[in-house]
């Protein structure tokens, strides 16, 4: 591959609902380009983009894929991106260093719950967008509903730079309504063609659309379009660059990626209308040594820095990290800067990649995507620069897992590997999270969905050759007391020579504090130094409850009385009163069950809020609030733990895939007293 110039690259993310045709697309940019002869297919597992294996298995995108096309002179850097937004850390990353987007559309579906998802973040980053209308030749399909569609949900912004030519299995091409030209394809060629005149008026409509959106870029396009001047094709072109870079025009285009209609337009489309790097805002970074503001141009003449958006775990290679060239230019052997470690590291393998095929690279330029590999201590996130000037970058802020399950290697053996693989993976996917529950013993992966946590332990089995297994995570409780009582504790123990002896009174009493330890003593009836061992004393048998051995918490205990002996009073004895002390008190002052309270943002469509709110009060939840938020209705609520240890899952089936929701821990409530003895069943010993 040659080298190419900054203001010839263009950098695209493909987007859309997962099963609208994204990496069948890729395969036909790939094929219209020339680079590769024969188109692959998902069904017969052999697509350039999703190469790996749990990609093939599964039959869709998991994992973001770099594919330079080069057309006419220009480096396209396609992003093909996983449709599931349980793969937020992929979208987020991959639009973060982006200046372009293909939203891909199902024409027999029309806008999906996952096509609106992704136009508010390509809104919310301020990319500008093409919309493909893909599958034209499917059956059910209207493109004047989808249309509306479109620009109900999406925007009146949405307009119709072509209009198909025949619809379901007759589709057969499309009117260029820029050019006033018709575009019919016969297998691999495209061959013009006259406008019919009974579609004339439409088209001339919809043109008439366009060159209004054109003339609003401008003041002196608009005094022209009102006055009935001629705009021409420059003016166009120019206008159609600042309308679509500003948000304030979003082309849409037909097409099938199957039968390679609409291909070539989009391939013209991006690299005419989309802006080069170069010609973008300049981006703000800290400076690691001194915490000032700094800014980056993209172009080569400014110190190098880049942003590692990806990493992969290759099981021969080791971490590959994908990197946007932000500022300067990258070759191999230059010495970087690693974030704000204040390590270096040293260029060694520089590459691109088509799928999974490693393409050598000489020399990159501000600007573009590259790999680097063998790096131990970048990964996801990172900023690389210049050691002489250096600066790090924000890190792109994504979700935090909603769900988490308990796992465990079926053989025993694997222990050590499964700690291992979670590690190196998490380099590749910070998303998820690994945490060891020492309370319940388990290893608990939290992700935010079950395709997420799947494609976790798939890629486990397939990088690192361990079988894993699941089970649902326990429930972390906590015991405390409801009633105020004072308890003898004595531990006498004779066994010839020195014995042992210690004797408390304590009163426990419910608190707000997780643990309070007070003395009342007078007259040295346990003398002071005794007191750190009660302490410890109630502190170690606090540890496992009277009822099911979940930790004691919300206690206050205030040591008043007791007596020592000369001799045999020590610290062991003292502990063991104290002990003794605290089941006794536990016979008279009600122990109860705690259970962890969630709070939960949970963001629904209007039409779901009712479904919502009446589903949250059947888990013993409580709504708090609700707010108008940028996606719809954040309806504020709490829930115990153990009834929302699905809820991901539960929320997408209430709302048809649009449902979203955040939690955090917010304190411990007694648990109803008719579900105590279940849970006592269940976790004892």
């Amino acid at each position: 591959m040659k080298v190419y110039e900054t203001s010839q690259i263009r950098n695209i993310a493909i987007l859309g609902h997962l099963g609208s045709g994204k990496t069948t697309i890729v395969e036909s940019l790939l094929f219209a380009s020339g680079q590769i002869s024969q188109r692959g297919s998902i069904e017969t597992r052999n697509t350039v983009s999703d190469h790996m294996e749990e990609e093939k298995i599964k039959l869709g995108s998991l994992s973001t894929s770099l594919i330079p096309v080069e057309w006419k002179g220009i480096k396209l850097n396609f992003l093909d991106v996983p449709g599931t937004e349980e793969l937020d850390g992929e979208i987020k990353q991959t639009l973060s260093v982006v200046k372009g987007a293909v939203l891909v559309i199902d024409a027999s579906k029309g806008v999906e719950v996952g096509t609106e998802r992704l136009w508010k973040e390509i809104r919310k980053n301020h990319i500008p967008a093409v919309i493909f209308v893909n599958k034209m030749d499917k059956e059910n399909v209207k493109f004047e509903d989808i249309l509306e569609d479109i620009r109900v949900k999406l925007g009146k912004k949405a307009v119709p730079f072509c209009w198909p030519i025949g619809c379901e299995a007759d589709f057969e091409g499309f009117v260029n309504v820029i050019e006033m030209k018709a575009r019919i394809y016969d297998g691999n060629k495209c061959n013009d063609a006259e406008i019919w005149e009974e579609k004339r008026p439409k088209i001339e409509q919809i043109r008439e659309l366009i060159l209004e959106s054109v003339a609003e870029t401008s003041e002196e396009l608009l005094e022209k379009f009102f006055g009935g001047e001629e705009i021409t094709q420059d003016e166009i072109s120019s206008g159609l660059k600042e309308g679509i870079y500003n948000g304030e025009l979003t082309p849409l285009i037909v097409g099938s990626a199957t039968k390679n209609i609409g291909i070539e337009t989009m391939l013209n489309m991006l690299s005419e209308f989309l802006p080069q790097p170069d010609a973008l805002k300049p981006l703000e970074g800290i400076n690691p040594k001194t915490e000032e503001k700094v800014i980056r141009h993209t172009v080569d003449n400014e110190p190098f820095s880049g942003y590692v958006f990806k990493t992969i775990i290759d099981p021969f290679v080791g971490a590959i990290n994908f990197v946007k060239i932000n500022s300067g230019t990258l070759k191999t052997g230059i010495e970087i800067a690693v974030h704000d470690t204040g390590k270096q590291e040293k260029i060694g393998a520089l590459f691109s990649l088509m799928g999974k095929t490693q393409i050598a690279v000489e020399l990159a330029h501000a600007g573009d995507i590259v790999c680097v590999s063998k790096l131990d201590n970048i990964h996801t996130g990172y900023t690389i620069s210049d050691p002489k000037a250096p600066i790090v970058y924000p890190v792109v802020e994504v979700l935090k897992p909603t769900i988490y399950v308990s796992i465990n290697p079926k053989n025993k053996a694997d222990e050590d590997k499964i700690s291992n693989a979670l590690q190196r993976l998490n380099i590749e996917d910070p998303t998820f999270e690994i945490v060891r529950n020492k309370e319940t013993n388990q290893q608990l992966l939290g992700g935010l969905g079950m395709t997420h946590i799947n494609f976790v332990l798939d890629r486990i089995k397939t990088v690192f050759k361990v079988d894993v297994q699941q089970e649902e995570p326990k429930v972390v409780y906590r015991e405390t007391i409801k009633k105020k009582v004072e308890a003898e504790g004595k531990h006498k123990k004779q066994s010839g020579g020195a014995g042992q002896f210690g004797h408390v009174w304590i009163r426990f009493e419910p608190s707000t504090e997780t643990f309070e330890f007070n003395e009342e003593v007078f007259g040295g009836a346990v003398p002071k130094n005794y007191f750190p061992a009660v302490e410890k004393g109630l502190l170690e048998t606090f540890e496992h409850g009277p009822l099911a051995g979940f930790p004691v918490i919300f206690v206050k205990s205030t040591l008043y009385d007791g007596s020592y002996h000369p001799v045999d009073s020590n610290e062991l004895s003292f502990k063991l009163a104290a002990s003794l002390a605290f089941k006794e008190a536990c016979k008279q002052a009600q122990p109860t069950i705690l259970e962890p309270i969630l709070k939960l943002y949970i963001t629904v469509k209007d039409q779901f809020v009712g479904d919502v709110m009446g589903d949250m009060n059947k888990r013993r939840g409580r709504v708090l609030g609700m707010a108008q938020g940028d996606e719809g209705q954040i309806i504020e609520a709490e829930a115990p733990e153990s009834e929302v240890l699905k809820y991901t899952i539960d929320l997408k089936a209430m709302t048809q895939g649009s449902g979203s929701f955040q939690r955090e821990f917010a304190r411990y409530e007694e648990v109803p007293h008719h579900l105590i003895d279940a849970i006592i069943t269940k976790y004892k010993n």
